[in-house]
Formats: structure tokens, sequence, C-alpha cells
């Protein structure tokens, strides 16, 4: 059977689906039915506990609080228990558990505890496993979730396949829960609607009664649009080019290639604005599992040189103007830093500006990219444009950086247990003062101003 995430609108009934669906299943498979109902703590499954007691107790089950666990009457089992993190799955190994549920996936920045349940599903008399995850937008789970099942079919009911390495697949399918299919709530609370529409800002109420995946409460970047994606395009070659980077191992590193406008131009029928910032390049070193996905926050652990190489191979004959690194990378602990050793390799990277929020009436990092990414208007005929944007190549930015959420207890920064590596990357890019070149035409103007030709001394007007 396909693994589900059944998720979207609060009040869509996804606790009665799953509990009716475990229902069905114990009715048909008996004793060889054993389903265990995670969350991430124990005394969050209270809501789903005793809605249980109201669909069970009528089907002749009994209730172990000790061991918070359903046994039917044909010898079905399913128990209630938390999974805070991965070791939590392997107490199960070799119990044949047939079904798992995850509610409220979201609550999880990563995606190992609930990938580790796939090693504890099994049955030894045919009975079809299945696991399902359930949860709403919003979440610390929300960039792995969004990229791995909402992405591919927003609309749902699509089941995808990914092969595996050994030749076999594994299907998945997304399911919307709207809150029209719960009837039962709709016809006992007629209200339940209203109130959702007062519970706080539009893209709140976008999440909890449209159950939209774009909608992000406490979104970070809310200047974020689909304004700063855009088509590639051949770079000018008198353009600025700078790189930025954050290092990662176990984590991801995010290393960018930019380009600063020198002028205005027109792309695609918009204007980037004369000094705004374009992403043309990155380089984005995650894990993938062995059918090609993504492992959120999961870094390749690659040696300083190895990663020199990939820039050095990406960038080819390029010419950069200067690089920014994460300052971490400059410590000598005990032996050669991170950057002299991408230095012997031929790489050479500046110290960036870590400032992340504004200090001593110093503006901070997220400030200058909220900045650049809310623009301002320039007028005629740019208008008002956003001062950075990405090519759309540019994949794991665009997946990571729009989900990024405010940290619950500093609300001026971003919540860092997040994937936050493209976001540290932009950040360094901004606080680097990048500069504008002089166009061709404002060349041709001041070299006219100073009286200069064409001849051997035409390129010193810079310095006259």
């Amino acid at each position: 059977m396909p693994e589900i995430f059944y998720g979207g609108a609060r009040g869509g009934g996804k606790t009665d689906g799953v509990l009716g669906k475990y229902a069905i299943k114990a009715g048909i498979y008996g004793e060889g039915f054993n389903a265990i109902f995670f969350r991430k703590e124990l005394p969050m499954l209270d809501d789903a506990i005793e809605r249980s007691k109201e669909i069970y107790y009528p089907l002749g089950a009994q209730w172990r609080d000790d061991k918070k666990t359903w046994q039917f009457p044909n010898g079905a089992r399913l128990r209630f228990r938390p999974l805070e993190r991965t070791s939590d799955a392997d107490k199960y190994q070799g119990q044949n558990i047939t079904d798992a549920c995850v509610e409220e996936a979201g609550l999880y920045p990563e995606s190992a505890p609930i990938d580790r349940i796939n090693g504890i599903l099994r049955s030894a008399r045919g009975i079809p496993i299945q696991l399902i995850l359930t949860g709403n937008p919003g979440g610390a789970g929300q960039q792995w979730i969004k990229a791995r099942y909402i992405d591919p079919a927003p609309g749902g009911f699509k089941i995808f396949q990914r092969a595996l390495p050994n030749g076999a697949q594994h299907s998945w399918v997304f399911i919307p829960s709207r809150l029209e299919n719960n009837k039962l709530l709709l016809e006992s609370d007629p209200g339940y609607i209203n109130r959702l529409y007062l519970v706080g800002s539009k893209k709140l109420v976008d999440a909890w009664r449209n159950g939209d995946w774009n909608a992000i409460e406490g979104m970070y970047f809310d200047e974020w649009s689909n304004d700063h994606i855009i088509k590639p395009f051949l770079i000018p070659n008198h353009w600025l080019k700078f790189m930025s980077g954050d290092w990662g191992s176990s984590r991801p590193f995010s290393f960018g290639w930019w380009a600063v406008a020198s002028e205005h131009y027109l792309h695609d029928g918009k204007w980037i604005p004369r000094g705004a910032m374009v992403r043309y390049r990155e380089w984005y070193g995650v894990q993938r599992d062995g059918t090609g996905q993504i492992i959120p926050n999961a870094g390749l652990k690659l040696f300083a040189e190895k990663v020199a190489d990939g820039i050095k191979e990406r960038t080819a004959e390029e010419k950069m103007d200067y690089g920014v690194l994460d300052p971490s990378c400059f410590a000598e602990n005990g032996g050669p830093s991170i950057a002299s050793r991408m230095l012997d390799r031929g790489v050479l990277f500046s110290p960036a500006d870590n400032k992340r929020v504004r200090q001593a009436g110093a503006m901070g990092g997220w400030d200058q990219m909220r900045g650049r990414l809310a623009g301002e208007d320039l007028g005629e005929p740019v208008g008002a444009r956003p001062m950075i944007y990405t090519f759309d190549c540019c994949t794991d930015s665009i997946r990571t950086i729009p989900a990024l959420q405010h940290d619950k207890t500093r609300m001026e920064d971003l919540d860092s247990s997040m994937e936050d590596h493209a976001a540290d990357d932009w950040r360094y890019a901004c606080m680097s003062r990048p500069y504008v070149k002089t166009s061709p035409s404002e060349e041709k103007t001041q070299k006219d101003a100073y009286g200069l030709g064409d001849g051997e001394d035409a390129d010193d007007w810079r310095t006259a």
C-alpha cells in the first residue's frame, strides 16, 4: 500500500480518518494487525486517545490505560506511543508492526525519526503494511514535508513512485485534508468555519481554513514572492561578480554565485534595477537517499579541499571580483583553517560579516536581506522592484528560504533549527557591501568628460 501524507486544513477529520481506517483493518486482519499511533510527545495524544474510546468501545475493544493500548476481540492491537527522536523507532524492531501513523508530522524539523519507522514495518502474515503521516501547514517540518509530498502534486491524489536501490518501487500519495469533508464537525458546530476567519493574519487563515502550504504563519521572510524568482539569462560581462558561502559538513553547505546589475536591465518583461543582486548559480551540499530524494538538513561531509575543487569546477574560467565565506572557516584549531585549505587549492575567500540581527544601531544581516527582498520604488520606467533575485535553477534556496520561521524565543531572529544554510549564504552576500561596476555607457561618458580618447591613457580616467 502507498505511504500516505494526509494533511491540509484544520478540522478536516484527519485523526478520525486514521482511527476509522485502523478499525477496519483490525476487523479484517485480526491478531495479525499490530499498529502504533505516534506523536512527538505522549501528552499530545490525549485528544486522539479520547476520540478512539468513542470509536473502539462500541466495537468491543478493551483499553489498557497503563500500556496505552487497545486490544480488539479478534486479537488486533493498536498502541499510542511517543516518537521524539530516531532511537524511539528502534525500540520496536522485530515486533511485526503492520501499520504506523505519525500525527502532526510538521512538528519534526527533520524527517529522520519518521523515516526510521520504515525499518520496523513488516508482516509475517502477508498483511499490507502502511505508513501514514498527518499534518497542517507551518511548523518546523514545513520545508521537508512541502518538498516531499506537496510540491510534486499540490492538488493531491496522484500516486508517485520512486525506484529503490534494489530495483523495487516505493509509492506514496498526498491526500489533501479539507474542512468540507468533515461533515460531522460542520453539522455539530456550524460556526467553526466563521471562527477560523478570526484567528489572525490572512496567511494563518489560508493555512488553517484552506490548507494552503504556501501561506506560512510566522514566515520570517514574508517579503518573499515569485517576483524574486527569474528565468536564467546571460550575465553581462561588465557586471560585478562575486561569491558567498556558508560552510557545512554534517549539515549542508551553501555556495552562491552573484552578479550586481550595472544598469537597469529589462528581462522577461520586467526590470532588474541598477544595483540589484542576482543569484545565478548555487551549489548546495545536501545528501540524497538511494532514490534520489533529498535528506533534509543532512550534509555531504566533504573535506575542504574537495569543496574547493567543486567550486573551481563550477566557476570554470569566470573571473570573480571577490568572495566571502562563513567566518568560522577561518578559525585555526590546532591546524590549518578550512579557508586556508581551500586557498591551497586556489579558492580565495574573505571572512563574511556574521551579524544576524541589529546591534548597537548597525543594521544586521537579516535586515539587509529583507530590505533587498522588499526593494523600493525607483520611479519610471522601473517602478517598485526587489533589489535581490535568484535564477529558478537555484532550487535549494527556493525550497528552504520561504519556509523559514521566526525563532519563538527571539522574534527578531529566525529559527536556526530549520534548514537555514542557504539563507545564511544570502545574508553573507548582502553584508559583503556589493558595489556597482561602471557600465560601458557610463565609462564612455566619463572618458569624454575627462577628454580622454581611445589611446593608451584611456583607462586612466578612474584615478584622474
